[in-house]
C-alpha cells in the first residue's frame, strides 16, 4: 500500500508545451517535447506517446503535469528528463492530464 510520504516524494509540476518533433525512432508513435515549467526548474524534455490522440499543433502551449524529479531516462536515442502524465483512453493510447484552467507555470500538485 502506498502511504502519503511515498506520494509527497514525487514532484509533479505544471509546465507548458513549448517545442514537438516527430520521434520516428520510437517503437510507438511518440513525439519529442520541450516543456517549460518555469523558473525553479526550467526547460525539460519528455518524449510521449502521444501521436494517435494529438497533432503537434494540438499540443503547441498546451498545459500538461509531469514529474520532475524522477531521473533521466534513454528512450532510444532520446533522453526523457521528465514523465508527462496521461491516462489510457478506450483504446489504451494517451490523453495528457492538463488543468483545467491557465495557471502558473511551474506550480506544484498539492
Amino acid at each position: 500500500m502506498t502511504i502519503i510520504d511515498d506520494f509527497n516524494q514525487s514532484d509533479i509540476r505544471v509546465g507548458r508545451i513549448i517545442e514537438i518533433e516527430d520521434f520516428p525512432e520510437a517503437k510507438k508513435p511518440s513525439y519529442k517535447l520541450k516543456i517549460d515549467f518555469g523558473k525553479e526548474i526550467g526547460i525539460r524534455k519528455s518524449c510521449a506517446q502521444l501521436a494517435k490522440n494529438y497533432t503537434k499543433e494540438q499540443l503547441k502551449s498546451k498545459m500538461v503535469l509531469g514529474v520532475v524529479n524522477f531521473p533521466p531516462r534513454q528512450i532510444g536515442n532520446a533522453v526523457s528528463e521528465v514523465l508527462t502524465l496521461g491516462v489510457p483512453d478506450e483504446n489504451g493510447e494517451c490523453v495528457l492530464i492538463e488543468p483545467e484552467r491557465e495557471v502558473p507555470i511551474g506550480g506544484k500538485l498539492y
